[in-house]
């Protein structure tokens, strides 16, 4: 079991691969653990240095008490660089997580060498939609709110065919209250539109065309922002890594190989 100590909280990581391989760290959105990325990874090229987390409050990592910033999830990403010593890193971050991608390539240019994000944006949503949504998982917790969830996250086919559907729903739906309204209050407090615009480093932009999170014209106004390329990926919802895993590792592929130097 890996872990890293913060002075609130351990956080679950786990860093795999050649040490010598190139870096590519992976943060994943409100609701799932570090096995968001599994059916990606295994089409990801070989040689690749692996490093994914829990958020705290989400999977195996410690729940430190709400509310969170966005700032604080961005140095629990710097601290994990620090800790195994990693410079130059593909930072991919999905939802929440690419909030904490833009923040920390805005703090650290010296650690982020390349900048992947996926169905997020510089602003996501309205404090008074965040709060609203807080403060109903803290009167009924996450379940009752589980089937409207699944509907942005992932298409209807999906919902429909996929045995392992339900598997997602219970990784949201055990998610703890306290790591959900935490980052809820992150997300809520977060407008990274000046930072993000002010980027300099590779960035490309990826989203579900049926994406019901964080809608493809909210997620091409980030791109846009900074620059960059922005990517529909067909037939997906707010989590293309887990519906269209083929897709989305072509697409990361290619960027990989055009900003390997």
């Amino acid at each position: 079991m890996q872990f890293l100590t913060r002075p609130d909280a351990q956080l679950h990581i786990r860093d795999e691969g050649p040490r010598d391989g190139r870096v590519v760290v992976f943060a994943n959105s409100l609701g799932t653990d570090l096995r968001v990325w599994d059916p990606l990874i295994a089409l990801l090229p070989a040689g690749l240095r692996i490093i994914r987390y829990d958020k705290r409050g989400h999977g195996l990592s410690d729940a430190s008490p709400a509310p969170y910033s966005v700032e604080l999830l961005v140095e629990d990403a710097e601290a994990l660089c620090d800790h195994l010593g990693v410079r130059d890193v593909t930072f991919i971050g999905l939802s929440i997580g690419g909030l904490i991608g833009q923040g920390l390539a805005a703090k650290r240019p010296d650690l982020v060498k390349a900048l992947v994000l996926m169905d997020t944006a510089a602003k996501i949503g309205s404090a008074e939609m965040w709060n609203a949504r807080i403060a109903a998982v803290r009167e009924g917790g996450l379940a009752p709110m589980g089937p409207a969830i699944m509907e942005r996250w992932f298409t209807a086919p999906f919902r429909e065919t996929r045995p392992e559907f339900a598997l997602w729903t219970n990784m949201l739906t055990r998610t703890t209250v306290e790591g959900y309204v935490g980052c809820c209050a992150a997300i809520a407090g977060a407008d990274l539109t000046e930072s993000t615009r002010a980027l300099t480093l590779p960035v490309e932009v990826l989203c579900g065309d049926q994406d019901g999170s964080t809608p493809p014209d909210l997620v091409r106004a980030t791109a846009e922002l900074c620059g960059a390329p922005f990517r529909l990926i067909p037939d997906a919802g707010h989590i293309p890594c887990v519906e269209q895993p083929g897709a989305t590792a072509a697409l990361m592929k290619d960027f990989l190989e055009r900003t390997a130097a």
